[in-house]
This record gives C-alpha cells, sequence and structure tokens, in this order.
C-alpha cells in the first residue's frame, strides 16, 4: 500500500525494454544518435506543431533551463505559492537564471486567482528600474493538488500574461495525467492555449529519467543548448534518455499508463467519500487529498500504508490530511486493503 509519490513506481516494461535496446552496440555521444535525432519529429507529431527538443534527466532542471531560457536575472517568474519551483528546487530556477525572482501568488485548489496575477503585474509596473521586471508565468498542470487547469482557464492566463509582454511556461510533470482528465490533444493543451515553453515530464508517469524541455517558439530559446551544457545535463550517452521519451510516445503508452493511475485515484476517493471522509480537494489526476482521523492514520500506517501527511486549512489534533498518491503500478488490491484497513 504504497501511496507516498508516483516517483517511488518503477519503470514500465515498455521503457525497460527500450533501454535494453539502446543498449545494443554502440552510438554517436553527447546527443549526435539516431534515437535522440528522431524526437524532434515525434514530439513535433505529438505536438502537431514543430517544436525543439532537449532531454534531461530531471524535472528540476527542465524546469530551471526552461525559465532560465525566458526571464533575465532582473526579471520575476509569475508562480502558485504551492508550486514546485517555489517550494521544492532548492532555488534552481534562482541559480540557473542567474537571479530571476520568483513571485509567488495564491489562489484556491493550487490555481492562479486570475485578479491576483494581475494585482501582480499592477504592483511591478514595466520599465521601472527600482522593481524586477515580470518575463514569465509559470502553470503547473496537473497542480500540486491534484487539480487541472481547464483549456479556458490556461487561455485566460496567458492572456493576462500576454498583455504585459510575458512568456507561460508550462511544468508538466504530471502533463500525461492533466491530459487524460481533460480528453483533449497535447496541441489544444499547450501552445494552441498560449504556453511558450513547457518541461514535461515522463518519470512521474513510467520512464525510468527522463524529462523534457519542448520549446513551442524557437525564438526564444536559442540558447538553450549551450545552458544544459553548462548545468551538466548534456548527457554523453543521452540516447538512454531519448530511448525513454521514445518509448513512452510510442503507442501512446503515457496515456495508457495515466489512465490506470488516475483510475486509482478515482477508485480511492469514491472509496474514501463512501467511508465518509472528508476530501479537501476533489481529484482530477492522480493524487488525493483526505482529511483522516488520527487513530485511522495511525493503523493504516502499522498495517503497512506509506503516505505523507499534507498539512491543510481545517486539521485538527483529531484530523489531519494526508496525500495520497497512485501511479501506473498501483493495483486496486491495493486500494482496497487501503480502504478496509481505513474502515476498521
Amino acid at each position: 500500500m504504497n501511496f507516498a509519490s508516483d516517483n517511488t513506481a518503477g519503470a514500465a516494461p515498455e521503457i525497460m525494454a527500450a533501454l535494453m535496446r539502446a543498449n545494443e552496440g554502440s552510438a554517436v555521444s553527447y546527443g549526435g544518435d539516431e534515437i535522440t535525432a528522431r524526437l524532434k519529429a515525434r514530439f513535433s507529431a505529438f505536438f502537431e506543431r514543430d517544436v525543439d527538443v532537449y532531454p534531461v534527466v530531471t524535472g528540476t532542471a527542465a524546469n530551471a533551463l526552461a525559465l532560465a531560457a525566458i526571464a533575465p536575472p532582473y526579471g520575476a517568474v509569475l508562480c502558485h505559492e504551492l508550486s514546485h519551483i517555489h517550494l521544492d528546487e532548492c532555488g534552481a530556477p534562482e541559480m540557473f537564471s542567474g537571479g530571476t525572482k520568483l513571485l509567488p501568488i495564491g489562489g484556491a485548489g493550487a490555481k492562479f486567482d486570475p485578479a491576483a496575477v494581475q494585482a501582480v503585474l499592477d504592483a511591478y509596473p514595466a520599465g521601472i528600474v527600482h522593481h524586477v521586471q515580470p518575463a514569465a508565468l509559470s502553470i503547473t498542470q496537473s497542480t500540486e493538488l491534484g487539480t487541472v487547469y481547464s483549456i479556458e482557464e490556461i487561455e485566460a492566463l496567458s492572456q493576462i500574461a500576454r498583455t504585459r509582454g510575458l512568456l507561460v511556461h508550462m511544468d508538466g510533470a504530471r502533463f500525461a495525467n492533466a491530459l487524460v482528465h481533460l480528453g483533449v490533444t497535447p496541441a489544444e493543451a499547450t501552445w494552441k492555449a498560449g504556453i511558450d515553453i513547457m518541461s514535461f515530464g515522463a518519470t512521474k508517469n513510467g520512464a525510468l529519467a527522463a524529462e523534457a524541455v519542448i520549446v513551442f517558439n524557437p525564438e526564444i530559446a536559442r540558447d538553450l543548448s549551450f545552458r544544459r551544457k553548462r548545468a551538466g545535463h548534456l548527457l554523453s550517452k543521452m540516447r538512454f534518455v531519448s530511448a525513454q521519451l521514445e518509448a513512452y510516445l510510442e503507442g501512446d503508452l503515457w496515456c495508457r499508463l495515466a489512465v490506470h493511475a488516475n483510475g486509482m485515484t478515482e477508485m480511492l476517493a469514491q472509496g474514501l467519500l463512501a467511508a465518509g471522509v472528508e476530501l479537501c480537494v476533489h481529484p482530477q489526476a492522480n493524487e488525493v487529498f483526505p482529511r483522516l482521523p488520527v487513530a485511522a492514520i495511525e493503523r493504516l500506517r502499522a498495517a503497512g500504508a506509506r503516505f505523507h501527511p499534507w498539512p491543510m486549512a481545517g486539521d485538527s489534533k483529531d484530523a489531519r490530511t494526508v496525500r495520497l498518491v497512485t501511479s501506473f503500478q498501483t493495483t486496486k488490491e491495493e486500494v482496497e486493503r487501503f480502504l478496509a484497513v481505513l474502515r476498521g
């Protein structure tokens, strides 16, 4: 009963098979191999337009490099106060960009309040040398609370950003889970809605270690290849990262894995509701945040369940919020056992 994170899951068999194939013989180093060369065309087909692709091995690197490409050292990135770039990346976006300031903004369900975004932009007028200059808006899809921005919400935020000349970044560590929920194409969920550059995640959804910076507008990231090298993410054996991403896209593997993960969360959420448990946020991807009695938390941990506490407003000494995350490896039996132990 491991619901601690989708990072705790292993790699999908299809990904491992691709790695074994990539291991046959030798290949040109530093991304000059045939597999990496194919990625641009594969991702371009996936997104229905010509894109540039920069494989890396961590989501932190993808986010930090993407933001550094679109925000200068004197600039600012508007992000949600619960975003990964703000709370969980140890200052990497600031370091990679040479000092770009992060401006955290609130909003229910870990999604931006558009009025709050506009208020921050108004507080940092353009051209005032004493202020950082807003340069980018970063959207997390799906969010840190398992919610998903609708296409209309992304378009509205992108429009606000455009009025001040900001570029829009998407942290897509769980992009597949969001796409499955939305039921739209990758193109509709990104560049057609106003996204300029994104961090494309695969590791949380079945890859061993594979992420990518996807650039929809090549004019904004002409120096990304140098930034990636300087950051230590131009792997000499890049084919092993590229092979994972290629397999992830092949035959819509990304979709099959995310459908299962989302389905397990929905099963878990429905079981929790049936047991009379309050859900702090209605899940839309593969995370659920129930407020559980402390006695139930202790009983679940004693039975071997793994999950993280997630303090939220409304918690008390008798009931606390926890985060439960499902993955492509989560089984119905795990969910059923968790619910059975919860019910006592």
